[in-house]
């Protein structure tokens, strides 16, 4: 590779050793182990949630449990991987370095340009991992460099793959660059996502259980201020009665009012938005607001694009559904995960599976759609980040 003075290299260099791995390799899970245990035992990451979630993912019973969902015997990984990650979330670029080194690749990883304290204890604890494991760090370069074609487009021409995060705008200019013939692109563009919330079922949990799904609500939404693919954007009501909304957002409103750092960009943001929503959009019943918690309720979905309804840091849109049957209509293939409470998931599973719906690729309790696994967006990614060797 001709690489430009200005890439910085955070981990290994460009001196890359692309040879292909089996996937899940003995070495490969043992420095996944080692960097779990680093990481777990830092006391910095006890306030960072998403990092905690990123050690237990890595460690050994985890990794040995994936394991056995995969015949390995007959397969190989693609040789180098290219990521590039997304700016917003902290922890992604680890999750897409990981998944592809056990699926048997090199990588060179592109760091977030934002910069995120996450980042720096993922890089210093994986630099203290692959000193201890010189066949990891030989296939290993972790860079940053601000956004330039010609640097990316080098890398792309060594690369067997490349795994794209980011918005539309993103993977559709990396695609422009030439690459190998043979090189293969696993893209994660912008999806939307989702909730659906039974009301019977929240008047009739305990307050222990509706403070808890407020807990787990928050982590889905104000950790991330929404900007996560799998963050609920539109609470789906089945159900309800105003007693069930209000005990539910009352729960969240508290819990926000403790946890939730608004910033005051994010701030004007919403309020911005709130005003837009209110002079533009006819379908709008209602909007109410306290600050940190943004709430508007839509009338009707009839003539509408749901994907156009975002929030930030707070903004969330309603609907009460009559039947699920009314989302038909509107879910594309721009739509990845449902998060539910009081709903059985299979029933949902049914409703996508028989309307032969184009997009929803998971259906998680709420809390669980920052789960991401090496099954992500519809991709079973060890399978697609490795090839396989016929013997007859």
């Amino acid at each position: 590779m001709i690489l430009m003075k200005n890439v910085e290299f955070i981990i290994g260099s460009e001196n890359i050793d692309n040879r292909p791995m089996q996937p899940f390799d003995e070495g490969t899970c043992s420095f996944l182990n080692a960097f779990s245990n680093k990481i777990l035992k830092n006391p910095l990451c006890k306030q960072y949630p998403d990092l905690i979630s990123l050690g237990f993912w890595t460690r050994k019973a985890n990794i040995e449990k994936l394991k056995t969902q995969y015949n390995l015997q007959n397969r190989l990984g693609r040789g180098l991987a290219f990521h590039i990650t997304p700016a917003n979330i902290p922890v992604n670029f680890a999750f897409s370095f990981f998944f592809s080194l056990l699926a048997g690749n090199a990588n060179i990883v592109r760091i977030p340009s934002k910069q995120f304290p996450q980042i720096s204890i993922i890089c210093n604890t994986l630099r203290e991992a692959v000193a201890i494991y010189p066949e990891i760090k030989k296939r290993t370069a972790f860079v940053s460099y601000p956004v330039n074609d010609e640097i990316s487009e080098s890398i792309s021409k060594n690369a067997d793959v490349r795994i794209i995060w980011g918005g539309d705008v993103t993977v559709t200019n990396i695609r422009r660059l030439s690459t190998k013939p043979r090189c293969i692109d696993i893209v994660f563009a912008d999806r939307y996502s989702f909730c659906i919330i039974d009301g019977e079922a929240v008047l009739s949990a305990s307050d222990t259980q509706i403070t808890s799904l407020a807990e787990v609500f928050y982590n889905d939404t104000y950790l991330m201020d929404q900007n996560a693919c799998s963050s609920p954007q539109i609470i789906f009501w089945q159900k309800v009665t105003q007693k069930a909304k209000s005990r539910f957002w009352n729960a969240v409103t508290e819990l926000v009012t403790k946890k939730y750092d608004l910033q005051p960009a994010i701030a004007v943001d919403k309020y911005i938005h709130l005003c837009k929503d209110a002079i533009t959009r006819d379908n709008i019943a209602n909007i109410m607001y306290d600050g940190l918690t943004y709430r508007s309720q839509l009338s009707s979905l009839h003539g509408v694009d749901l994907i156009e309804f975002r929030g930030r840091g707070g903004y969330f849109y309603e609907y009460d559904l009559q039947s699920l049957d009314e989302l038909i209509l509107f879910v594309t293939e721009k739509y990845q995960t449902i998060t539910y409470f009081g709903v059985r998931s299979e029933i949902i599973k049914e409703f996508v599976i028989s309307n032969k719906l184009r997009g929803i690729d998971r259906i998680v309790p709420i809390g669980k759609a920052m789960d991401i696994g090496i099954i992500w967006d519809g991709y079973d990614l060890i399978r697609e980040l490795s090839r396989i060797i016929i013997c007859n």
